[in-house]
């Protein structure tokens, strides 16, 4: 893995089965309970919205987000932990929401844990909005830990 260049090459481009080695690389080293490369062969597989950010060849980013019935879910959004803070989430981020937008949701949902505070932040920055908390929703270190449930309305949003 690379470091984000001054200059390089950055784009965002659909996610391949052939990607996902990469991926797995991310996401075991982003997670304490990464998901499995089964989940992501599915994802691709039932053709959710799957893509990957990547600088001069290296996958640096990627994310999984679901449309259906007027709203978009955002499954999985992740950065190489040597990476973040650089930009990579916000233009991942906002790609989604205009995927969404393409796919003419009304929404955009979102579960976050409250300790990830670099993530909550990210997604308050773009206009999401808490709307409730699934109790005991992820596997923790010492049991379970709830999830934020965030929602953005992209009627607001039509700009991104």
């Amino acid at each position: 893995m690379s470091a984000v260049v001054a200059g390089a090459t950055a784009r965002i481009r659909p996610m391949a089965v052939t990607d996902l080695e990469a991926v797995m690389a991310i996401e075991e080293r982003a997670y304490g309970f990464p998901w499995t490369r089964g989940i992501f062969r599915d994802c691709l597989r039932v053709g959710y919205c799957c893509w990957c950010y990547e600088t001069e060849g290296d996958i640096q980013g990627y994310g999984v987000m679901s449309v259906a019935a007027g709203e978009s879910h955002i499954l999985n959004l992740t950065v190489h932990p040597q990476l973040q803070r650089q930009g990579v989430g916000t233009r991942l981020m906002k790609h989604f929401l205009q995927l969404a937008a393409r796919h003419h949701a009304d929404s955009v949902m979102l579960e976050v844990r409250p300790s990830n505070i670099a993530a909550v932040r990210l997604y308050q920055k773009l206009g999401f909005n808490e709307i409730g908390v699934r109790r005991h929703y992820y596997p923790a270190g010492a049991g379970r830990e709830d999830a934020l449930l965030l929602a953005l309305s992209l009627a607001a949003t039509r700009e991104i």
